[in-house]
């Protein structure tokens, strides 16, 4: 055959009524139809040929569409195949040419149909096969979230979240099996949700009101201490502010963040933007499973831990774009690995507080030059009936670019 094999089908709950003329064509004419058993139902008795039933794991039907390549597939899938959706999965398999994609309307543009809502100015989440801390970090004062639920549970699961942040008069809209006859809508506030069945397949509209005392995290990198779980093994917020801005993270970009304490740095790297990835090296136990809670609490789930001791726990781990090491440089074999690890452009953040591992800072700054930096905060503090200045320990801050500026 000419020109595309396979087709990407975009159907919503209205089945076959709601696909384009060109859609039902392509089912009707496809030698092997693939979806998920709700999506044959819909097309049951339009034509076409071989139905096939997604497996799971959904990856391995990718080998056995990839057989009939020449004759024509049809995939369906719900709404926008590319939002967050099977067309993802399938694209590194099939070269452009070879695909088209016919869409439906997308669980998110019926939602903000529904609701009124500005798409372009939501926060457009998947927590189906996702992590439910993900959304933690999109909660913020009078903030538009769209959701796709995980299941019927979801929505009740977010209410109480809401509650238990100070956020439990946000608006609370659920709306299930949208575009077909099952369609539901009910709204309320979260501390009022009651719902005690919900479609499975189901998106959740948030308008977060916050109130005094809401625990919102801040836009800006140097949270609050209390934020995190420590034993006292963690980056205090102005330096770890001033760490962060010296990483200068860019999308996309993976940390080490090497003696990891409570994972502060690595945290707040990757709450900088999504995409930002880091995998945090810690030797105690202890510390490695208080670093998983606060990321979890955090909104970040996806933060891998490594135990172990570096240097060699290092060897084999995916290649950084920036390292921080807050525990450890006083091996200075640490630092030359984490040196050896970067490419040119990388960047190496190290924090000293101790008067021997600041010297090896300098004879490192010595030989490969970057930014030397003392840190010294003081804060205001109780002296007898008055108040006067008391300083932190002084922090040496080495900063340095692999090949020079980046």
């Amino acid at each position: 055959m000419t020109g595309p094999w396979l087709t990407l089908v975009g159907i919503g709950e209205d089945g076959v009524d709601g696909l384009s003329p060109a859609a039902r064509r392509c089912v009707e004419r496809a030698a092997l139809v693939v979806g998920g058993a709700r999506h044959l139902a819909l097309v049951d008795g339009l034509g076409g040929g071989k139905r096939m039933t997604w497996p799971s794991p959904l990856t391995d039907a990718i080998t056995r569409i990839l057989e009939w390549r020449g004759r024509p597939v049809c995939v369906l899938a719900s709404g926008d195949p590319f939002f967050y959706g099977v067309g993802a999965t399938l694209a590194p398999h099939v070269p452009a040419d070879e695909m088209q994609c016919l869409p439906a309307p997308s669980a998110f543009s019926l939602a903000a149909a529904r609701l009124g809502w500005a798409l372009q100015d939501c926060a457009l989440l998947s927590l189906h096969g996702r992590a439910f801390e993900r959304i933690t970090p999109h909660l913020q004062p009078g903030a538009r979230i769209l959701a796709l639920s995980w299941d019927g549970s979801t929505p009740g699961r977010l209410a109480s979240f809401l509650a238990e942040r100070g956020m439990g008069r946000s608006r609370f809209v659920v709306l299930e099996a949208m575009g077909g006859d099952r369609e539901r809508i009910n709204a309320s506030i979260a501390d009022d949700f009651a719902m005690p069945e919900v479609d499975p397949l189901n998106v959740v509209a948030l308008e977060i009101v916050a109130d005094r005392g809401a625990l919102v995290l801040p836009l800006a990198a140097g949270l609050a201490d209390a934020l995190f779980e420590n034993d006292g093994q963690i980056t205090k917020r102005d330096i770890r502010a001033m760490t962060l801005s010296a990483l200068a993270p860019r999308r996309g970009q993976l940390l080490w963040d090497v003696g990891a304490g409570s994972g502060s740095v690595g945290i707040e790297w990757m709450l900088r933007h999504p995409s930002l990835r880091t995998i945090a090296v810690e030797t105690r136990p202890d510390r490695a499973a208080r670093i998983h809670r606060n990321a979890l609490a955090l909104g970040v789930p996806e933060l891998r831990i490594v135990e172990g001791k570096a240097p060699a726990v290092l060897e084999g781990l995916p290649a950084p774009d920036a390292v921080f090491v807050g525990g450890g440089a006083t091996d200075p074999a640490v630092l030359d690995a984490a040196w050896s690890a970067l490419a040119d452009g990388g960047r190496l953040v190290v924090n000293a507080v101790t008067l021997e591992t600041q010297a090896e800072l300098m004879r490192r700054y010595a030989a490969l030059g970057g930014d030397l930096t003392s840190i010294q905060i003081a804060r205001a503090d109780r002296v007898g009936p008055f108040h006067g200045f008391r300083p932190a320990m002084p922090v040496v801050q080495w900063a340095v670019t692999k090949g020079g500026a980046a």
